[in-house]
């Protein structure tokens, strides 16, 4: 009875990536990118604030604003720094780097709240 329930779960799973890889693959690109963020980023920039330069938080209307609203703004952002943030160019991969980015943009359209 345990290996059919087994069999049946494996092969649902197996049959969900097949047919939506695009969902299985987003989902899991938002773990990882909110895991960079919260281990590279959040230190200053925990719930989409800013304590080094409190106005230049990550919020969507501050993003606007900023013309940071983009993957490819807020990637730039990462790799070069710029003020107070640190250029994380040479110590996170560009995949890691738009990761977090793609992460930031999700969150600001919620304003960092769950």
């Amino acid at each position: 009875m345990i290996k059919k329930l087994n069999l049946k779960i494996v092969s649902i799973s197996f049959l969900v990536f097949i047919l939506f890889p695009k969902i299985c693959f987003s989902l899991e690109n938002e773990k990882i990118g909110e895991r960079l963020f919260k281990a590279n980023c959040a230190v200053c920039h925990l719930g989409g604030n800013n304590i080094i330069i409190p106005e230049k938080n990550l919020k969507k209307d501050t993003l606007e604003e900023n013309g940071m609203n983009s993957v490819s703004a807020i990637t730039y952002q990462i790799i070069n720094g710029k003020n107070g943030m640190p250029a994380f160019g040479g110590r996170l991969t560009e995949i890691d780097i738009e990761q977090i980015a793609n992460y930031v943009l999700d969150e600001s359209e919620k304003n960092f709240e769950n």
